[in-house]
């Protein structure tokens, strides 16, 4: 069951890619792993969710994101073990088969390259803003060449890249976080304290609506994954992988939770400012911030360019990783200078294409598109508990000392992280909006699994 894929080398006797450089230092994967939990989606996309669940989608937060440091946890213990830049993809493969391997990394790098359009799209929307007149294509297109050159030069580029980007988002949420305890506690200067009032009304909208910020809450949280796949170009992958891990649930309650916390306490949840102009202005516009809207539009347009910048970087290296397991064309898994530059560019391509389609078929093929990827996370974390329950027997059987990070209480908690999962499933089958979502993104699942099983068939036929 414990295969050894090509994607691996036994000389030290941990799993590396060897063709790559081991550019991204300590303090890249340490920012990576606090970035990548500060997304676009939790500055943007959690309004929906506060109009719908109320003052409860810090349950759905809570719930969600236990979930999520399960899967961190069950991610951290296989990569620690076996660091590799296909990350689940590789492990999937090594504990299920290849077919599962194929599935999971090309699921996956169809995700990434579509958010790197859509994260194109996202911040060139905000550049418009403050340009009026000004294409939005063309803004898109600089983003993505600068980030493109930047990711083709060297690993480094991308680590810098992110280790300011997130020490900007880092700071800015910090930030946040502190008026706004000061704010309710009564001691800002200029504001009085809401105290209780606006969590009265706890679930506004019944069972229903908190189901809904429980959906939106679950996909908030993806961006996790890179600091894994990031970790094999490190000088030391165990150590970094080991310590993005074990403070990934300080952060998540941190950030997002308590986040989450501050603002329905200071703002009414059924306010429309909090949809409109989304939760954090809202926040700071109640203590009477200036420059509130602007001042989060540069941390949301810093936000969307750091997750387009790990999605070129998380999509080419997945794609690397499959090509090396002898999983997709050889042209891809070319390395210059420690770079698979052929996987950069053509996953810049794909997300530029996404531009296009967004473009000159926004009411057919990019909605289609879009819905195709919708459930793709929960697809990759189901891969992510399959492959934990497998590994892990093997490991304390034939390898017990790669075992440097431990599941908790397992198998019992990954066997809850699953049922979990399935739960999700069915909320998303019994909502209108997430449906169609589901089936799509399902329909490529199956479409995927048949060509992988096919090509492990062929394979083992020759």
């Amino acid at each position: 069951m414990s295969r050894t894929t090509p994607d691996t080398a036994s000389g030290s006797g941990q799993d590396t890619d060897v063709a790559l450089s081991h550019g991204l230092k300590q303090r890249h994967l340490s920012m990576i792993a606090l970035g990548g939990v500060i997304g676009a989606g939790l500055f943007v996309g959690s309004g929906a969710g506060i109009a719908a669940a109320g003052p409860s989608i810090v349950v759905a937060y809570a719930v969600s994101g236990l979930l999520v440091m399960l899967v961190m946890r069950m991610l951290g213990e296989m990569s620690a073990a076996h660091p590799s830049s296909g990350s689940f993809s590789a492990h999937a493969e090594r504990a299920i088969g290849p077919w599962a391997g194929f599935t999971a990394g090309w699921s996956f790098w169809v995700l990434l390259c579509t958010a790197v359009g859509l994260e194109g799209i996202g911040a060139a929307k905000i550049v418009t803003r403050w340009l009026p007149g000004t294409p939005e294509w063309a803004w898109v297109a600089l983003f993505m060449v600068v980030f493109c050159v930047a990711n083709l030069a060297a690993v480094k580029n991308f680590g810098e890249f992110e280790f300011w980007f997130a020490a900007l988002k880092v700071g800015a949420i910090t930030l946040f976080l502190v008026l706004g305890v000061l704010a309710i506690a009564g001691v800002l200067p200029g504001t009085d304290s809401p105290g209780t009032a606006h969590l009265g009304d706890f679930l506004p909208n019944g069972g229903e609506g908190l189901v809904i910020g429980l959906l939106a809450s679950v996909f908030a949280y993806g961006g996790l994954e890179t600091v894994t796949i990031a970790a094999a170009e490190s000088p030391d992958p165990v150590r970094g992988v080991a310590r993005a891990v074990r403070t990934a649930m300080w952060r998540i309650a941190l950030f997002y939770i308590g986040s989450m916390a501050v603002v329905v306490t200071l703002v009414p949840w059924d306010s429309k400012a909090v949809v409109e102009q989304g939760p954090y202005v809202a926040a700071l516009d109640r203590l009477g911030i200036p420059g509130a809207a602007r001042l989060m539009d540069v941390v949301v347009l810093v936000a969307l360019l750091s997750a387009m910048n790990a999605n070129i970087y998380g999509s080419s290296r997945i794609a690397y990783s499959l090509v090396a397991r002898g999983q997709g064309p050889k042209s891809l898994g070319k390395v210059s200078a420690g770079v698979p530059r052929v996987a950069v560019l053509v996953s810049c391509l794909v997300g530029f294409g996404c531009v296009l389609l967004s473009h000159w078929r926004p009411d057919d093929v990019f909605p289609w598109l879009l819905n195709m990827i919708g459930a793709v996370i929960l697809v990759v974390w189901i891969f992510i508990a399959v492959s934990q329950l497998r590994l892990r027997r093997a490991l304390e059987r034939e390898s017990p000392e790669r075992l440097t990070v431990r599941m908790w209480a397992f198998p019992v908690l990954t066997w809850v992280a699953l049922a979990g999962m399935a739960a999700i499933l069915v909320l998303m089958a019994r909502e209108p909006d997430t449906r169609v979502q589901l089936y799509s993104t399902g329909a490529m699942t199956l479409v995927l699994a048949l060509v992988g099983y096919a090509r492990q068939r062929a394979r083992a036929a020759r």
